[in-house]
């Protein structure tokens, strides 16, 4: 059933259908000028030495954790309230994901149970910045630091987003993004690694490219490599997108303010916050939650209300502990109180760049109108 109002839509103007038609009126559709461009332009926006460009935000987490050595044997400690591809790719490279549960404010890893949760098997801290809003990065820094763990930042959802004054992605020994059509910025499918390190970086290259090291020939594979390439035309659109990404944030969070002035008189709903103190959030998606009256049955009915009006909305996210295909390779049966009780009550509202006032405003009116009916 198509949307009157989608959950989600990309912001796709002239100058990005120009930027990718030049490609294709080329004759370099892979492995050319635009993959550096892109590259140094999104290392430059962030502050980093290295970036490269893949084929998705889960190629860049499975290539960064190679990349950083780690794998069979190794724990990883990552939240269960993120997208599966964080612990999915964990798997990939065959170490054990250990989830943590998540702080009820802010929705990303409680520092205070992942000091908890360190053995002597844990290798590396996988950060989310769940929503794009920042992890509490001293805290986290500083148990990596004290235990001697790496540190790969999930900022797939938090491009631009900043935790004293630093943008994410930057404070880890590798970080990701991703450009799916629903983000802030979108190369139709795509990811970035970034790193400070020239080495890291290097294999990341190589490990892209069917393991082709620098100076190989074409036929000449250093190492065990992926199909990980991203095309000179989703390059192209990043490229271009990239340049009024300030724009696109700052209507992103207008947005989330016009959500906000509806919505805060409602005493059945816990709104996200605007701010937070020496953080600049970058808006991915707006996800309320409903007060801890309603079930998660409950909550599906508002939102098959919302949906029957032609609105999208969906559920952010389904712990991943709880799915198939983690419940059958977890030692234990996991309780994580926190983000199973808050996963029962999200309900993600509509939420894009071009999202008009009318229709923010139709929107909060019909999930009012849902709570009380």
């Amino acid at each position: 059933m198509e949307m009157r109002i989608p959950l989600s839509s990309p912001d796709i103007d002239e100058d990005d259908i120009a930027g990718v038609v030049s490609v294709l009126r080329s004759s370099r559709l892979s492995l050319g000028p635009m993959l550096g461009s892109f590259e140094q332009a999104v290392a430059e926006y962030l502050g980093i030495t290295h970036a490269v460009a893949v084929s998705s935000g889960t190629a860049g987490l499975h290539l960064a954790l190679l990349a950083l050595g780690v794998g069979t044997g190794d724990e990883v400690i990552v939240p269960s309230f993120t997208f599966i591809a964080a612990a999915n790719a964990i798997r990939y490279v065959g170490a054990q994901p250990v989830f943590v549960d998540i702080d009820a404010s802010t929705l990303n890893l409680d520092p205070e149970r992942v000091e908890s949760s360190i053995t002597a098997r844990t290798r590396a801290l996988l950060i989310v910045h769940t929503f794009g809003v920042p992890a509490e990065m001293d805290s986290l820094m500083q148990l990596a630091k004290r235990h001697g763990l790496l540190v790969i930042e999930d900022a797939c959802e938090a491009i631009g987003a900043e935790y004293k004054g630093r943008r994410l992605g930057t404070f880890g020994d590798a970080g990701t993004f991703a450009f799916y059509p629903n983000k802030q910025i979108t190369t139709g499918e795509g990811g970035m690694v970034v790193a400070r390190d020239g080495d890291v970086a290097a294999s990341i290259r190589s490990l892209r490219n069917q393991g082709r090291r620098k100076g190989d020939s074409w036929f000449e594979h250093s190492d065990l490599g992926y199909n990980y390439r991203i095309s000179e035309m989703n390059c192209a659109l990043g490229l271009s997108q990239l340049k009024r990404i300030d724009k696109i944030l700052e209507r992103r969070a207008a947005v989330a303010e016009e959500y906000d002035v509806l919505l805060r008189g409602s005493s059945e709903l816990t709104l996200p916050p605007l701010s937070l103190p020496d953080r600049i959030i970058s808006w991915f998606v707006y996800v309320v939650r409903l007060n801890a009256r309603f079930s998660a049955a409950q909550r599906d009915v508002i939102r098959n209300s919302l949906v029957a009006n032609g609105i999208g909305c969906g559920r952010y996210f389904a712990p991943i502990h709880l799915q198939p295909s983690y419940r059958s390779i977890l030692l234990e049966k996991l309780h994580l109180p926190v983000t199973e009780s808050e996963a029962e009550r999200t309900l993600a509202l509509p939420f894009f760049n071009h999202l008009t006032k009318a229709q923010v405003m139709e929107v909060a009116e019909n999930l009012l109108g849902a709570l009380h009916p």
